[in-house]
């Protein structure tokens, strides 16, 4: 094998990954060991995660080197990150909320990825932090492909047993099997309001209680919004739910800025087919007319500037009629309010939460075995 082994970095029930280095150029990378049953051959989610990130090179997604394929054996060669973002923001953020510049520059990063694979008609179906990669340039990229798949022609059905219960979108909990990428978008929705506030934004304990969470927020949805939603996907079963008025953001999350609030309502719908995309997200004021000189003081993983807007955006007068419709958006103010849940109470739940998922021991969960499922 032209790479060296070098000390484990963490072990799951499928596989287990090393920190390694090139034979020809020295460089450091990440082995992924699959373990193969005789019976049951290789993977499904190792296939897919293989033929998709083969595929996605972009700077915002964790690049698949190289694949060794044995008889006992898979070994996925992937590019090295020091962390993923949920470690970042526990080393470098207050309680785990990250800094404004910094939430800036990952919620870039982050978008960018799902942009281009949203592009490339892939879903990557399971963003949350744990899935997030930093590197030392403070680069951002999405791993752990194990769930994605590609949409389009033929295939119009997907499962609904995707996205980690917290970043789950809310047509998925309602059961829908033909979503979008509208489901990448609220997860990303969710990381956003995350990485400003430290805390999950929504944390149920199953479907139902994670549906309640929500609804909490954002509101129950109208009976019409409910009916336009099973007419776009029949499968999606209603049920009777609490009347919820929807909460003012501000309140909900204190430290964003009156643009990070607009864009977070425009990520947060209910309704799939009012979320904003990851590319139109990219031409929104919270980076195009933000101070994009960029300070961090966070360590040697500090994220890079960037040139605003995305290359990815509107062109200069689209996106100047854009820019027109938000400035006629409400100019919320600032109005701080407690968080009123506690910072311990929500790390036992999201450690029982882990444990409920099938928590790796702490492996970068882009390098992690796939999942026990194989949905479509």
């Amino acid at each position: 094998m032209n790479y060296v082994q070098l000390e484990k970095l963490g072990e799951g029930t499928y596989a287990t990954v090393y920190k390694g280095r090139s034979r020809t150029n020295n460089e450091i990378v990440a082995l992924k060991e699959i373990h193969l049953d005789a019976e049951e051959g290789t993977p499904s989610t190792a296939i897919r995660e293989i033929s998709l990130m083969k595929e996605l090179k972009h700077v915002n997604i964790v690049r698949l080197h190289d694949v060794i394929h044995t008889e006992t054996k898979l070994v996925l060669i992937f590019e090295f990150c020091e962390q993923d973002l949920k470690k970042y923001m526990d080393q470098h953020g207050e309680r785990g909320a990250l800094d404004p510049n910094t939430v800036r520059s990952f919620m870039y990063q982050l978008l960018k990825g799902t942009a281009f694979c949203h592009e490339n008609q892939v879903l990557h179906r399971d963003l949350k932090p744990q899935n997030l990669l930093i590197n030392r340039k403070g680069e951002l990229k999405l791993g752990d492909f194990g769930l994605a798949r590609a949409f389009g022609v033929p295939v119009n059905t997907f499962s609904n047993e995707v996205v980690t219960l917290w970043y789950r979108a809310p047509d998925v909990l309602l059961g829908s099997r033909t979503y979008s990428t509208s489901i990448d978008v609220w997860s990303c929705g969710c990381i956003f309001a995350e990485m400003i506030s430290g805390l999950p934004l929504f944390r149920g304990r199953d479907n139902h209680d994670q549906l309640l969470h929500i609804m909490r927020i954002i509101g129950t949805p109208s009976q019409q919004t409910f009916d336009k939603m099973s007419k776009d996907s029949p499968e999606i079963q209603v049920k009777q739910y609490p009347r919820y008025p929807k909460q003012d953001f501000r309140a909900v999350v204190p430290k964003a800025s009156p643009h990070a609030i607009d864009l977070l309502e425009r990520l947060l719908k209910f309704d799939p087919a009012e979320r904003i995309s990851a590319a139109e997200a990219l031409s929104h004021p919270y980076f195009t007319s933000a101070n994009t000189t960029n300070t961090f003081a966070v360590g040697s993983m500090a994220p890079p500037s960037f040139t605003f807007p995305h290359p990815h955006g509107l062109p200069p007068p689209q996106q100047q009629q854009q820019q027109q419709a938000y400035s006629r958006q409400p100019n919320y103010m600032a109005n701080p309010v407690a968080v009123h849940q506690m910072h311990a109470a929500a790390q036992q739940q999201q450690q029982a939460q882990a444990a409920a998922m099938g928590g790796y021991g702490g492996v970068p969960m882009h390098y992690n075995a796939p999942f026990g499922h194989n949905p479509r």
